[in-house]
């Protein structure tokens, strides 16, 4: 009873692991990305975005630190800020930043990209990286 009662009121705030699990629990044990882009929450990714934020800025206009700018990543071309240097590697790789890629960049960026500068191990939980993509696409646009 306790448990349900402290799900509940997590769930009424909008935050902490209760609607984490609530919202996996939701999207099923072997969800895929599109399925758990429908559970992800826009403000545990911006939580979430905490540990992205030692490299990278987020605002609109904001500058490049170790890493790019992310204002409007998502839909932008890959390695497209003028105002950061990026490898050789990244340039070479190509395309779009959409949902999918990002999922891969965000859970391996040297898998995806073998040779990039992101000293970055990646996020190993999906639901993460799925709040994490809500919140890109929020200040994307």
């Amino acid at each position: 009873m306790r448990w349900l009662v402290l799900t509940l009121f997590l769930t009424a705030c909008g935050g902490g692991d209760g609607d984490r699990a609530w919202r996996l629990r939701a999207a099923g044990p072997n969800a895929d990305l599109a399925t758990l882009l429908v559970h992800a929450d826009v403000d545990a990714g911006k939580r979430a975005f905490g540990q992205c934020a030692a490299c990278h800025t987020i605002g609109a206009g904001g500058q490049a630190l170790a890493g790019p700018n992310l204002h409007g990543v998502i839909g932008r071309t890959v390695a497209s800020d003028t105002r950061f240097g990026y490898t050789q590697a990244l340039i070479e790789h190509g395309g779009r930043w959409n949902a999918a890629r990002m999922d891969a960049w965000l859970a391996a960026p040297s898998r995806v990209v073998p040779g990039t500068r992101m000293a970055f191990a990646g996020v190993r939980d999906p639901m993460e990286r799925a709040d994490l993509i809500a919140y890109l696409t929020e200040e994307s646009r």
